[in-house]
């Protein structure tokens, strides 16, 4: 009976959900409407004024000329830093005496601001995809290895003694043992990782580019477009949930042991 009590919670607690979760998001977009309908402020258009220029500029027009290089650039770069995030996250993890010898040079990439590393790696590969996919790169890289070092610090010992009484070797250990058992961490540093990438992809674009959503939305500004300029900031409002939401996903499928719903 408890069970399949649970279960009709279960059942109706979803859409419920998804309902309550829409509430402010749709709150939010009724009290801009209304609010805007009347403004003849340049700098605060209405939003119907913002969603036309939305349709104009960004549906179907730029979408193979800036939104598709934007977002390629971005997931080179998040998933180049995931699988060097994780390699070395497993190697200074295992080893405590290498990580403590890299952790001074590491702490301090790990401070650079990510603002200024722009003009640096401009001057040193130039203004193409390469530098914006490499500092893309650097900077996520940090979450995901922090939390890979300590999910794999933290395995559990017994669970190192069941499998060196298997015999199971150094590299069936790390695939088996260790990385299911940090995934959890290691899925948190991607998800953080996820956000910064998405951010470092808008700054890149801001200096020195000649495409992409941030680049578009900058010369917007630049050339008094303002309504043009909210529509940019309206798409990487609308990538960033899709982003989020299809990572919770992701996350879901790759946790489905570790998950307590």
């Amino acid at each position: 009976m408890s069970v399949m009590a649970t279960t009709g919670r279960r059942w109706y607690a979803k859409p419920a959900g998804v309902i309550v979760s829409m509430v402010v998001p749709v709150a939010a977009v009724l009290l801009w409407w209304f609010a805007s309908l009347d403004s003849t402020s340049p700098f605060f258009p209405s939003l119907q004024a913002i969603l036309s220029a939305f349709q104009e500029t960004w549906l179907f027009t730029r979408v193979g000329s800036d939104v598709v290089p934007s977002l390629g650039r971005m997931l080179a770069g998040y998933g180049i830093a995931v699988v060097v995030g994780v390699g070395l996250g497993i190697l200074f993890g295992r080893f405590p005496l290498l990580h403590r010898a890299f952790n001074p040079a590491l702490q301090f990439c790990r401070a650079l601001p990510a603002t200024a590393l722009v003009p640096v790696s401009i001057v040193l590969m130039g203004i193409g995809t390469a530098p914006k996919v490499a500092l893309i790169a650097f900077v996520t890289v940090f979450p995901v290895m922090l939390n890979t070092i300590d999910g794999v610090r933290a395995v559990d010992e017994v669970l190192e003694d069941v499998s060196r009484s298997f015999r199971l070797t150094r590299l069936q250990r790390v695939f088996h043992v260790q990385l299911p058992a940090a995934a959890p961490q290691i899925v948190s540093g991607m998800r953080i990782a996820l956000s910064v990438s998405f951010v470092l992809m808008v700054v890149t674009e801001l200096v020195a580019a000649t495409d992409g959503i941030g680049y578009v939305t900058l010369q917007a500004q630049q050339s008094f477009q303002v309504p043009q300029m909210w529509a940019g900031m309206l798409l990487l409002g609308i990538l960033g949930v899709l982003f989020n939401g299809a990572f919770v996903l992701l996350e879901r499928r790759l946790l489905r042991w570790y998950s307590h719903d």
